[in-house]
């Protein structure tokens, strides 16, 4: 999505290049035929699942790492200064994540499965682990400010080393207690999730800013502006359709053989997704963030680190539990609901004030598309 298309006026739809445009039928291909992979070739799963290194699934690493560089590379790193004075934006980021994120899903999980203590553990996992890796995509879609998407990705790394464990122990062992509900124990290690934002941002961020540092360097920021973005830009969205597929093939076989357990996950999930992101929108206005971060703010509060959430509930209580196959469900429900949200945000832009200049032009790169 070019910027100049994304800024002027007329139907989305008209705007989009032909890939983004048909965003959604792709994903769902994808979803589909993960799913049918799974249920059809038999042994596939448990095949991919052995594939890993030290522990994470090398071919759900392998279609991350292609689809975040691309816009990791995008990234103008000399205007991240920018992002980071405002302190708006940093704030209501550290209170939408950390404060108000995991206690919207703890209320809903414990609202709508009461019953159901496995799942319920496992979408409480999931509001605990903040999105890292596919808020980038959705963001670049919307229009988002992409400077701002990677500070405040970087901004949750940090804290998800630092709290996630902690949060873990609050939500599923203290404050149930406190309420007298039932308690359960989380064991996750400080290296094992340092290790998964270590894998699924580090290298991306770091083959990116090396991308742009040498390619400007040695061939000017015009040609890397118009020549290798967008030859490079496509391949975050082969990268996160091969996810997709791997994702789902992985777990094609209890997804479609619980259709109604699926369905009580999503339900607490589709109303996660709802009101963080309209809640964080509309958050962003009254602060008076301009649409290009307010985008991005409500991207980063809506999305999950699934991957995070999958390893930690099934390291701590196995492949085949309920925890793990609500992890599983998170990508399920969040796929479709923000690759809508998308075409929601761009419609929005006339609630908000005109983005500053630096901003505006962070949000709409030269001759690229933005997938």
């Amino acid at each position: 999505m070019s910027g100049p298309a994304a800024a002027a006026g007329g139907p989305v739809s008209a705007r989009l290049s032909f890939l983004d445009r048909h965003l959604a039928l792709w994903i769902l291909a994808a979803m589909a035929a993960g799913l049918g992979l799974g249920r059809l070739v038999p042994g596939l799963g448990d095949a991919l699942a052995k594939v890993t290194v030290a522990g994470v699934s090398l071919p759900i690493t392998l279609g991350l790492l292609v689809m975040m560089y691309p816009v990791l590379a995008k990234v103008r790193y000399d205007r991240l200064d920018t992002v980071t004075r405002d302190r708006r934006l940093l704030v209501s980021s550290l209170v939408l994540n950390w404060v108000l994120g995991p206690a919207l899903m703890f209320a809903l999980a414990w609202l709508l499965l009461p019953d159901l203590p496995e799942y319920r553990t496992g979408l409480i996992i999931v509001g605990l682990a903040r999105c890292i890796a596919m808020v980038i995509i959705w963001n670049d879609l919307a229009c988002g400010d992409r400077e701002a998407a990677a500070v405040l990705v970087a901004l949750n790394s940090v804290f998800q080393v630092l709290a996630f464990g902690l949060l873990g122990w609050f939500y599923l062992d203290l404050l149930p207690g406190w309420l007298g509900l039932a308690t359960t124990g989380l064991d996750a290690s400080a290296w094992e999730i340092a290790r998964a934002v270590l894998v699924f941002l580090g290298i991306p961020l770091a083959a990116g800013f090396l991308t742009r540092r040498i390619g400007e360097r040695t061939r000017g920021r015009e040609w890397y502006e118009t020549e290798l973005i967008p030859r490079i830009g496509p391949f975050a969205l082969y990268g996160l359709l091969f996810t997709i597929v791997v994702l789902f093939a992985l777990q094609g076989e209890a997804i479609t053989s619980k259709p109604l357990d699926v369905a009580r996950i999503a339900l607490p999930l589709l109303v996660y997704f709802a009101l963080m992101w309209a809640g964080s929108m509309a958050l962003g206005r009254a602060v008076g963030l301009d649409h290009p971060r307010a985008t991005t703010l409500a991207f980063t509060a809506a999305g999950n680190n699934f991957e995070l959430a999958i390893a930690v509930a099934i390291a701590t209580f196995g492949a085949t539990s309920g925890q793990a196959l609500a992890g599983v469900v998170g990508p399920l429900i969040e796929v479709p609901v923000l690759i809508g949200l998308v075409h929601v945000a761009l419609r929005a832009r006339r609630f908000f004030p005109e983005p500053e200049p630096a901003t505006a032009i962070a949000a709409a790169p030269e001759g690229s598309a933005r997938v």
